[in-house]
């Protein structure tokens, strides 16, 4: 099925600040028809491939991080923002393109040796989907690859996360507001 995803997203101009062309995936949400095409893509592009469990990042990274855990069977690990696990946790500090931020994954969810999936909503410089990564490897496991609905790669994701299996359906070249 070919879809226009393009068409979906919302974009939205100097937002966090000013110069930033925000790409809003949550109107794809909205769209039944865009949620089910990215939702089936995904599971496409990762059928055949070995996966113990998903760690989806907050938080658009939940909506669609659950799609694929119910779908494969498989564990769903929330990697969240500093301070909003209760428990013991592994936490990882990055640069956005705009600022810096730390998150957090309960120790007891990232089993060892396991073969994980990481999910988010889009990829900008790389640095959130590295410090997941390095999470991961810290504890024993491997990272089977990394699924995104946008890729920004005129940000130079790929210095950060080059070495993983990287899937985003669709690319802005970083056209400006």
């Amino acid at each position: 099925m070919t879809f226009n995803l393009d068409s979906a997203i919302r974009k939205v101009p100097n937002f966090p600040k000013p110069g930033i062309l925000f790409y809003d995936i949550t109107s794809i949400f909205t769209n039944p028809a865009a949620y089910k095409f990215v939702v089936d893509e995904m599971l496409k592009h990762y059928e055949g491939i070995d996966v113990d469990g998903v760690i989806a990042i907050e938080s658009r990274g939940f909506l669609l991080g659950s799609c694929f855990a119910v779908d494969r069977s498989v564990p769903l690990v929330l990697a969240r923002k500093k301070g909003k696990l209760p428990g013991k946790t592994v936490s990882m500090s990055y640069d956005l393109e705009y600022g810096s931020a730390t998150l957090e994954i309960h120790v007891e969810d990232i089993a060892l040796g396991k073969r994980w999936l990481i999910i988010d909503d889009l990829i900008a410089t790389g640095g959130t989907l590295e410090a997941v990564a390095q999470m991961i490897e810290g504890r024993g496991g491997e990272v089977v690859g990394i699924f995104s609905i946008i890729g920004l790669p005129f940000l130079n994701y790929q210095e950060k996360i080059g070495r993983y299996n990287t899937k985003t359906l669709i690319n802005y070249d970083g056209e400006s507001c």
